[in-house]
C-alpha cells in the first residue's frame, strides 16, 4: 500500500508542475496574439532566429528587379536582385480570415509613423488606443511602406517575436532593423505581389 501511495503522490506533483508550466506560458502565448502598445523590445528580441534573418537566396522569377514578392505561407518577403536572386526576409502575417493576395504597388513611405488600429482591432482588443503617435513603443514600428488601394502596410514591430507567425490584420510586419534595411531600398512606385503560396 505504501509503494502505491508513493507512485500516486509522485504522479500528483509532476501533473502539477505541468499545469503550473503550462499556466505560466498562457500570457507569453496569449501576447503573441495582441498588439502591446508602449512596449519597447530589447536588442536581444531584435536578434531573429537565423532562419528568419535577412539573407541573400537563390531565387527564381519572371518579376524584373526590385519588385517585392511576398509569400504568405512561407512566411518570408523577396525583393528581387534579378540572376536568379533575391533578398529574403522573414515576416508576420494576417492571421486566418484576414490573409490576400494581389499586384499593389507602394504609393508612401513613412519613417516612425503613427498608428490607427483598424475597427476589428478594437473590436478584439477594446483597451487599445483609438491612435497612437510614432516612436519606439509604436506596433508600426520604426517605418512603413504603405501599400496602395488597401489599409495594408509592410512596416516594423515592437513584437519581433512574432516574426515568422500569422499575427496580424492583414500587414506584412518586419523586425525594426530589417524593415529600416528594407526601407532603404525601396522607392515609392516598387510593385508588391503578394502570393499565398510560392509558384513551382
Amino acid at each position: 500500500m505504501l509503494q502505491t501511495f508513493c507512485i500516486a503522490a509522485r504522479r500528483c506533483v509532476a501533473s502539477s508542475i505541468l499545469l503550473a508550466y503550462a499556466a505560466s506560458s498562457l500570457p507569453a502565448l496569449a501576447q503573441q496574439d495582441e498588439e502591446r502598445p508602449n512596449y519597447v523590445p530589447t536588442e536581444q528580441e531584435e536578434q531573429l532566429p537565423a532562419e528568419l534573418r535577412r539573407q541573400a537566396v537563390f531565387f527564381r522569377t519572371t518579376e524584373t528587379p526590385g519588385t517585392i514578392i511576398v509569400h504568405t505561407q512561407e512566411r518570408f518577403l523577396y525583393l528581387v536582385q534579378g540572376n536568379n536572386r533575391a533578398i529574403r526576409y522573414g515576416i508576420g502575417v494576417g492571421r486566418e480570415g484576414f490573409q490576400w493576395a494581389g499586384l499593389k504597388r507602394i504609393d508612401r513611405k513613412a519613417e516612425w509613423p503613427d498608428w490607427t488600429p483598424p475597427p476589428e482591432m478594437i473590436q478584439r482588443q477594446p483597451y487599445l488606443p483609438r491612435w497612437m503617435a510614432g516612436g519606439p513603443g509604436n506596433p508600426m514600428g520604426a517605418r512603413a511602406l504603405y501599400i496602395s488601394g488597401t489599409v495594408y502596410r509592410i512596416h516594423g514591430t515592437n513584437q519581433p517575436t512574432t516574426i515568422g507567425s500569422a499575427v496580424s490584420s492583414g500587414c506584412f510586419r518586419l523586425s525594426n532593423p530589417e524593415l529600416i534595411d528594407l526601407y532603404e531600398r525601396v522607392p515609392v512606385g516598387t510593385k508588391v505581389v503578394v502570393r499565398q503560396a510560392a509558384v513551382l
